[in-house]
């Protein structure tokens, strides 16, 4: 036995095993691509027994799936900690951090993020509707409205609309290259997304 297998672990909780599981799919979907990469090449690169791969996943879309789910959480959490961030400024204020934090989590995880929504397809609308992000904005905008700094006419309407103006920009963006002026795209964000709730 060697000095690193006496090292190494035996037996990891099972949620320590799924997120090492689905980090090594994230690198080899990355490097390789989905298609591309082996459940065995998974296994592998996780240092784990195949066994180990079906106790958590049927499938490579299984961990995909997995993959969206984290990478949505982890998307909300960076705009609910920049949210309690900046509560005590201004509502604009706090709407300005809110539609940039949107815009550079984008910006910082765009190979992921094509990953993670590439199956996306108009019969998947009701997961599309689902929108985590959107539900928070939607709130966000009723409280907003309730305190006199914003005006709207249908509170879920427009964030699906703000949603999509921020993507959109960026996706827009990107399509000219990798190399974003950041501030910039964020800055015309905002201010377009400030003229929408205006009162």
């Amino acid at each position: 036995m060697t000095v690193a297998d006496r090292q190494r672990p035996r037996t990891k909780p099972p949620e320590i095993r799924r997120e090492e599981l689905m980090d090594a799919a994230q690198r080899l979907f990355l490097e390789k691509g989905f298609a591309a990469t082996s459940v065995a090449e998974i296994v592998e690169a996780a240092d784990v027994a195949k066994g180990t791969f079906y106790l958590h996943f049927q499938t490579k879309d299984d961990v995909l799936a997995g993959l969206k789910i984290r990478f949505i959480e982890q998307f909300c959490q960076k705009v609910d900690a920049a949210n309690a961030a900046a509560a005590t400024g201004s509502w604009m204020y706090r709407f300005d951090v809110w539609m940039e934090t949107c815009v550079f989590g984008y910006l910082d995880a765009v190979p992921l993020h094509d990953l993670v929504f590439q199956q996306f397809h108009p019969a998947k609308r009701g997961m599309k509707r689902a929108n985590p992000i959107v539900t928070r904005l939607t709130s966000f905008l009723l409280e907003g409205r309730d305190a006199g700094a914003f005006s709207f006419v249908d509170a879920r309407l427009t964030a699906v609309m703000l949603f999509n103006a921020m993507h959109g920009a960026v996706d827009d963006c990107l399509a000219d290259g990798p190399s974003v002026d950041r501030q910039k795209l964020a800055g015309t964000v905002t201010d377009f997304c400030r003229r929408a709730v205006s009162s």
